[in-house]
């Protein structure tokens, strides 16, 4: 009897507790809470979410369809942000709240009431926003700045400006009917059809000009000399256009700016854009879209269905006006760069190694950025793109087999990881394989030097030496100091550039694999701004600046990846790849000056056997004094039976001397 009285009791308790439990945690929302709670939905944007949160028995309740579309309309219109509201009383039910409200035209801010009844939100029609009346809509004004800024080089000239242009068009009514269209499209180098099309255009009456296609002056003046004008009604206007003074020498960095199309109205939605806007669609003019364009001021009106203002939501007065951008490019050593690479397939950068600012960055063969503002006819877009030399890729951004320009980086490894003696005699061999496990395989080099020493092996360039070091090194230590120089990471730059490699993803790794890689084959793959970064190391106490090319003051990349000493024993026999009468650089030596260098020639075949294969050549060379600090890295493609590496090296004379005496001026 005892023991069911217990029970009784025991079971009476639980049931206490839980009627307990279920009033603490189920006494409902305050009204602050279900206001509060709105207002989250909206941030989210779930119109649909917050119209279930409305009481129906309300006085007014819009339908579902409604409520949300309008919401919709007027929040994404004026592109709302960082909604908050601030209770302020609540009174029989009815709570007072302050909402802010963040908008591309400034702050949307105002108080309102809301009544809340059974934790369900009483409609009414400032929910949607201050001055919300049926019918009314919302006005957005923008002010957009008229002129664009300037890009300007280093020492202020300019390499893109707003400037003249000419637009070649045609009044309708004062046309010879469509009799001289077939002349009027040999002229303008498009077609029938096209001059057609345009004409027909709804918003043309007689005394319309329809502009056909812009112009540059020398074309515009080649034109009146063929006697366009004298075609009834061609008429010439001056138009503002953005002009490349530089065109093909800095067009992959600089970009060019084209009018916006349907897909950049829509993702720059309220940011000023119109349908006769221009953005930057390539380089610098796209990646400082921002600053060269310059900020939009506007306003938000709340209207009615004739326009007439309700309310002033907010207005934005923004004094940004459109920026100069200053590179760290230097166009004279730019345009050296070019004038001897533009017949080939090449990429070449110069930096100063003590700051990381970019002199030079040089993609050939090259095309026109001029071409792309006045309009390209389509014969011109399609032998673009199908030109196989591909002028339109920027080569710079490539990554490339970097053959014997790897070996003062495997020898500075073996250094750091002492695995490398440099005055260690390891023989010279002109063919070597590690065992008999490599079959048929042999590494081969043209310089077998003797001594067999780490100085030797780099002025003469012998692959076999570098060979044994990488196995000596040793995977592990060999892809560490690879990571550390980031090499398979995106480099830190303005412009977008492809990654590095050491290794194919998912690669095996054999030993043949990692004695290649020590000469620059194997899997590994450089880009030439990333190389020549890393070479900085060798002038710069083993540190790398990161490159830029927009000044931002100095900021380190890479600290210390090598020591004092391996720093010193690298530079001294690069310099002697220079100095050394049978250096593989010493066709560039300069006895006024202290240069280091090192040149590569590597090999892009399917086999050991192939004989059809190309070859790329590479050189880099730097000055060692602080005095005139400059690093210069090219690649050129397809240079077998042209010199190798030798005709880079060539090549390299000229922009050296000019940015010397520049220096020394």
């Amino acid at each position: 009897m005892k023991d069911k009285k217990k029970w009784i009791i025991g079971i009476s308790a639980c049931v206490l507790l839980m009627v307990s439990v279920f009033f603490v945690f189920n006494q409902g929302k305050s009204n602050e809470q279900v206001v509060t709670e709105y207002f989250e939905l909206l941030k989210k944007k779930d119109y649909k979410q917050m119209y279930q949160m409305l009481n129906s028995k309300t006085v007014y309740t819009p339908t579902q369809k409604y409520f949300v579309e309008k919401y919709k309309e007027f929040y994404e219109e004026i592109d709302a942000k960082n909604i908050q509201i601030k209770i302020l009383d609540e009174q029989d039910n009815v709570i007072e709240y302050l909402i802010y409200i963040d908008t591309l035209a400034g702050r949307i801010t105002y108080r309102n009431k809301v009544g809340v009844k059974n934790e369900q939100i009483q409609f009414n029609k400032e929910l949607i926003m201050d001055g919300y009346t049926d019918g009314c809509k919302i006005k957005i004004t923008t002010y957009n700045p008229e002129k664009r800024g300037r890009i300007l080089d280093r020492n202020g000239k300019v390499l893109a400006e707003d400037g003249k242009g000419y637009s070649v068009g045609l009044v309708k009514g004062k046309l010879n009917g469509e009799n001289d269209y077939g002349q009027i499209a040999q002229y303008l180098e498009t077609d029938v059809e096209t001059l057609q099309k345009k004409m027909s255009a709804s918003w043309i009456n007689d005394d319309s000009f329809v502009p056909i296609k812009t112009v540059s002056e020398a074309t515009k003046n080649d034109l009146i000399n063929k006697n366009i004008l004298g075609i009834n009604g061609v008429k010439i206007s001056t138009v503002s256009i953005r002009t490349y003074p530089y065109d093909k020498v800095a067009s992959h960095i600089v970009g060019y700016v084209q009018n916006v199309n349907a897909e950049d109205l829509k993702k720059h939605k309220n940011e000023g854009y119109n349908s006769t806007s221009v953005i930057g669609r390539s380089g610098i003019e796209a990646v400082y879209e921002k600053q060269l364009r310059g900020s939009s001021s506007g306003k938000i009106d709340l209207v009615d269905k004739n326009d007439k203002v309700i309310e002033n939501l907010c207005a934005l007065e923004i004094d940004k006006s459109p920026q100069d951008i200053t590179l760290t490019i230097d166009i004279d050593l730019q345009q050296s760069l070019y004038n001897e690479y533009q017949n080939d397939k090449s990429a070449s950068v110069a930096l100063n190694p003590k700051t990381g600012e970019v002199l030079a960055l040089v993609s050939t063969p090259s095309y026109s950025n001029n071409d792309f503002v006045l309009g390209l006819s389509t014969d011109k877009w399609n032998a673009l793109n199908n030109d196989s030399n591909q002028p339109m890729m920027s080569r710079y951004k490539q990554t490339y087999t970097p053959g014997s320009t790897m070996k003062p980086i495997t020898a500075a490894i073996g250094l750091e990881t002492k695995t490398i003696d440099p005055d260690k005699d390891l023989g010279a061999k002109d063919k070597w394989q590690k065992d008999s496990s490599w079959g048929s395989y042999y590494v081969t080099t043209l310089h077998a030097p003797s001594p067999n020493n780490l100085k030797n092996a780099i002025t003469y360039s012998d692959n076999v030496y570098f060979a044994r070091s990488a196995l000596n090194i040793g995977k592990d230590n060999l892809f560490k100091y690879y990571k550390n120089l980031k090499i398979g990471e995106r480099i830190p730059f303005e412009l977008a550039l492809n990654k590095s490699q050491y290794i194919n993803k998912n690669q095996k790794v054999s030993d043949q694999l990692i004695a290649d890689s020590g000469y620059g084959q194997g899997q590994i793959l450089m880009n030439p701004l990333q190389l020549a970064s890393i070479y900085s190391a060798f002038v710069n106490n083993g540190s790398i600046y990161r490159p830029h090319l927009v000044e931002q003051g100095e900021q380190m990349w890479i600290q210390r990846v090598f020591s004092d000493k391996t720093v010193k024993t690298i530079k001294e026999d690069l310099i002697n790849v220079i100095a050394d009468e049978k250096g593989t650089g010493h066709a560039i030596y300069r006895d006024n000056v202290i240069l280091a260098g090192k040149t590569g020639t590597a090999e892009i075949k399917q086999s050991q056997s192939d004989t059809t294969g190309t070859e790329l050549g590479w050189f880099t060379i730097m000055t060692t004094d602080e005095k005139q600090p400059i690093l210069m890295t090219t690649v050129v493609e397809d240079v077998k039976n042209r010199g190798g590496s030798g005709y880079v090296v060539e090549h390299t004379k000229a922009p050296l001397d000019l940015y010397l005496s520049q220096v020394s001026d």
